[in-house]
């Protein structure tokens, strides 16, 4: 559903408390289900929007979970009642991951448009726990918040959480006005310095999302100090695999609340629409994502880099800056080797 309760500053959806028109019925979302499991077993998250403000969810849930898919919801927290998180307990919920962007109420409402979100979402993380349900913490960091990362990963660890993962903007929706907050290369490096060697501290899991070239940084970081690049021991398996950077298309795709596929949420364009294909029609045959594939098609410095096929370039960001998806990640400080800058750069 794209329905939501708050009003995030930097929600991809633009979502509002809906209703919105034209939502996939419960039994359309049944036969996606049952078309997805037909040939893969991939993680199916649940999301929105708020996907506790469907009524359905957990109908959806249970029958996703029937046929073995390991399936995780990501609300924003305030509607995480004790009941709710017994019941997402009792259906087999996976995980839960709840965002929190600031370490204190006042930011993080003034972030997330409602008073009292923080207080809801720690309520939230804290019910899923007593109910037996792992919590991952989300936060969104932009030039606004990332001065309190270290702040937010204490939080993450004091409250219990399984993992951190610190998601870089990506301005799309109404992230689109908080596109001047975005972290400018050179601090968006330091920022993914500083992650590398917070996971070194650290005993949670940290896994940076939305930011593919933190791969390119894990290899070089481990290579420089003669250590071998390895899954974190509390990684817990596939919930949280460290494969390569960008996923859309690849490993990974958004079906929004209307039946469009897409790469991911954030990657506005089109692969095919679940309700005039088969989902695995459309992740076999889409044209989009066969081009997604093929990383000889990356243009700029992501085609010549030498960390191309553990990073790839964010192509959602590609694509919001520049109308072409294929083109080089704009956020990225990187300068591959044999780079040419071209002459209107110097």
């Amino acid at each position: 559903t794209r329905s939501c309760n708050l009003s995030c500053a930097h929600c991809r959806a633009s979502a509002i408390h809906g209703p919105y028109e034209g939502e996939l019925s419960t039994e359309e979302c049944f036969t996606l289900v049952d078309q997805i499991a037909s040939f893969a077993r991939p993680i199916l998250i649940l999301t929105g929007g708020d996907p506790l403000m469907r009524a359905d969810i957990f109908d959806i849930a249970e029958h996703a979970i029937g046929r073995g898919l390991r399936t995780v919801m990501s609300p924003n927290g305030t509607l995480v009642t004790p009941e709710v998180a017994r019941r997402m307990h009792d259906v087999g919920i996976a995980r839960v991951s709840i965002s929190i962007d600031f370490p204190s109420a006042a930011e993080h409402d003034e972030f997330r448009g409602v008073p009292g979100a923080f207080e809801g979402a720690v309520r939230g993380v804290r019910n899923c726990l007593a109910a037996d349900v792992e919590v991952q913490i989300n936060s969104t960091i932009t030039k606004l918040n990332a001065h309190y990362l270290p702040d937010l990963l204490k939080l993450a660890e004091d409250l219990g959480a399984v993992s951190f993962h610190p998601f870089m903007l990506v301005p799309t929706g109404r992230g689109k006005k908080l596109e001047e907050q975005e972290l400018p290369p050179e601090e968006y490096e330091r920022a993914l310095e500083w992650m590398y060697d917070a996971q070194q501290e650290s005993d949670l899991f940290m896994k940076p999302t939305d930011v593919p070239h933190y791969w390119r940084v894990m290899r070089q970081r481990a290579r420089a100090q003669g250590r071998k690049l390895e899954v974190h021991p509390h990684s817990h398996g596939g919930m949280d695999t460290l494969s390569r950077g960008c996923l859309a298309g690849i490993g990974f795709c958004f079906i929004s609340h209307r039946g469009d596929v897409q790469g991911c949420g954030y990657f506005d364009v089109v692969a095919g629409n679940v309700r005039t294909q088969t989902f695995p029609e459309i992740w076999r045959d889409s044209p989009l994502f066969n081009e997604l594939r093929d990383l000889d098609n990356l243009k700029g410095k992501c085609g010549v880099c030498e960390f191309k096929r553990v990073c790839g370039g964010c192509r959602a960001r590609a694509y919001e800056a520049t109308g072409d998806y294929l083109a080089e990640e704009p956020y990225c400080a990187y300068i591959p080797k044999g780079w040419c800058i071209p002459a209107a750069e110097i």
